[in-house]
């Protein structure tokens, strides 16, 4: 089991580098939605999706290590490793049942983060993968750059960052450190077919997405034992952006 490791006493404060967004008007559901982004992301990217999110309650979006305010964080050796240190780095348990959202490498780690939180006794209610191929699928695509060209070249192709900003030596640097971390993590991915959580899934996909195939996303279907579900949108593979408030409405209604 990857879960052996685990510290036996999780956190009891949230650290500074989960960012809280209150849920607005008391909310309107129990438990919390956790948002977990994309490889190479940081927390600040999706502020605004996590504000509209908040219509339904508190929202929390993670902070992986190699950037921003984790910036001195080692990079975890795996995805297992990421999803155990984000889940033991907060009391996740108090503020359930969990509504897990993972936009592209985030899906996948917020899987292993549901597998970790109900082995935990955390509830998860729902896990929503959004435009990322399911766990089992992750190990057959091709092998993710780590070069500092080959990893700016990627990201200019999947489109989502502002070339001027790729074009800054300083900011190009520090986003190549965070997207080798994250990218050397996913290529160390295996995941069975027949690993499975409790928690409902819902995959939603971008019909110009050329990273994602729609039978990538279908294979999501195979690792729950509850519902799931497909949904289509238009875009690439940041088609979240342009997107933001009818998908967390969706989030927020609950399926």
């Amino acid at each position: 089991m990857i879960f052996n490791n685990l510290t036996t006493v999780a956190k009891q404060e949230f650290p500074a580098w989960i960012k809280r967004v209150p849920g607005r008007d008391g909310g309107g559901r129990v438990g919390a939605t956790v948002v977990f982004p994309h490889a190479g992301g940081a927390a600040v990217g999706y502020r605004k999706f996590a504000t509209a999110l908040a219509a339904g309650g508190d929202t929390y979006i993670v902070q992986y290590p190699q950037r921003a305010d984790r910036l001195a964080d080692p990079a975890p050796g795996t995805v297992h490793d990421l999803a155990r240190g984000l889940f033991v780095s907060a009391p996740w348990r108090r503020v359930a049942p969990l509504r897990l959202f993972g936009h592209s490498m985030g899906a996948v780690v917020a899987f292993e983060f549901a597998r970790i939180a109900e082995s935990r006794g955390a509830a998860v209610e729902r896990l929503w993968a959004s435009a990322a191929p399911a766990p089992s699928a992750v190990a057959e695509m091709p092998e993710l750059p780590t070069s500092h060209d080959d990893l700016l070249l990627d990201v200019a192709e999947l489109g989502g960052t502002d070339a001027d900003l790729l074009a800054d030596p300083e900011f190009a640097e520090l986003l190549v450190t965070a997207i080798r971390s994250d990218y050397q993590a996913i290529n160390r991915y295996n995941c069975d077919a027949d690993v499975r959580i409790r928690a409902d899934i819902s995959a939603l996909g971008a019909r110009g997405d050329h990273r994602v195939s729609a039978a990538n996303l279908e294979l999501w279907g195979e690792h729950t034992a509850g519902s799931f579900d497909l949904s289509w949108y238009d875009g690439g593979h940041f088609y979240l952006d342009d997107h933001i408030d009818a998908i967390a409405a969706r989030v927020n209604a609950g399926g």
